[in-house]
């Protein structure tokens, strides 16, 4: 994946996983929370992954 997919696919992540811990404590569903919660950290991750990317590449074409 590329820096910018992985940057996108984060946010996408993140905000649904927002979205699912939302929804899981409006029901009371501490696995649906759960899982929000893990899915959003996925989304940090990959967002990392696209910034990490993109510093490497910079570092790369200054050389």
């Amino acid at each position: 994946m590329g820096s910018t997919s992985d940057k996108i696919s984060g946010a996408a992540n993140q905000v649904a996983g927002k979205a699912k811990q939302a929804a899981g404590k409006a029901t009371g569903s501490d696995k649906l929370r759960a899982e929000g919660k893990g899915q959003e950290v996925k989304g940090k991750v990959q967002t990392a992954t696209g910034k990490a990317k993109d510093a490497v590449k910079g570092v790369v074409d200054r050389i």
